[in-house]
């Protein structure tokens, strides 16, 4: 959770990640098909799909889909209209989450996001109550195995990294969202495999979480609302202690 949340998630569902694959894929494809309607479909004059594009090929996605999904963004394939929308509630523990949502219905998604914050324990917020304890930054994580620290601080500060923390198994490179496509480019030009990598919300202030029961809802809450179709990412700025979720 926390920063370092999507890696943490990674190592504790490792299995529930393969499982859905599908999921990331098809979240993907959306990204692709709406970076592609707003600045044409050629990567090298589209920042942002380009962007996408970084991702999706770390993610293993099959370049078929990739084409699809970008023909579909020009035009030249029939496809659903998507909206992107983002989401303020709170879990219990006075745990503060963001959820981006990527739909073809504001309807179906707003009523199966409030759903599950009820049935577990959380509730939606007014718009704007939670982002001010966010800041929304580009995160790539690396494993340790992959690089040594000091070759990918040269490498990542030339490109304009912001930071890189240090986190024992692993590496977290933080950016500014103006210079996230530079860095995920240079580590990608030297074959630097990332974990993840993604625009993402970071807390500014984290909630400190002791009781293992609170954990295990939290968590709960966040896994349900991951399994949502129509979301494609969960942020949250809880600090559960270590162990509380093995």
């Amino acid at each position: 959770m926390s920063g370092h949340s999507k890696w943490a998630t990674t190592k504790r569902h490792k299995g529930a990640i393969d499982a859905k694959r599908g999921k990331i894929f098809s979240n993907l494809a959306k990204e692709i098909t709406l970076a592609a309607r707003a600045g044409g479909g050629d990567p090298n004059a589209n920042v942002r799909l380009r962007s996408v594009l970084l991702r999706a090929r770390a993610a293993n996605m099959p370049s078929d889909n990739i084409d699809r999904a970008i023909k579909k963004g020009t035009g030249e394939l029939p496809g659903l209209v998507y909206e992107e929308m983002l989401y303020e509630g709170y879990a219990v523990g006075g745990v503060g989450l963001i959820v981006e949502v990527t739909t073809d219905n504001k309807n179906r998604a707003i009523g199966e996001i409030r759903s599950t914050f009820t049935k577990n324990g959380g509730n939606l917020a007014n718009s704007g109550a939670l982002t001010s304890f966010f800041q929304r930054k580009g995160q790539i994580i690396i494993s340790a195995e992959v690089i040594g620290e000091d070759e990918l601080m040269e490498i990542a500060l030339e490109a304009g990294a912001e930071d890189i923390k240090n986190n024992g198994d692993f590496y977290e490179v933080i950016t500014a969202v103006s210079d996230y496509d530079s860095v995920a480019k240079a580590l990608e030009d030297k074959q630097i495999k990332s974990e993840s990598s993604d625009l993402v919300y970071l807390p500014n202030v984290e909630v400190p979480i002791s009781d293992a029961e609170t954990a295990k809802k939290i968590q709960k809450l966040i896994d349900a609302l991951e399994d949502l179709d129509d979301v494609k990412a969960v942020h949250s700025n809880d600090d559960i202690a270590d162990g509380l979720l093995d």
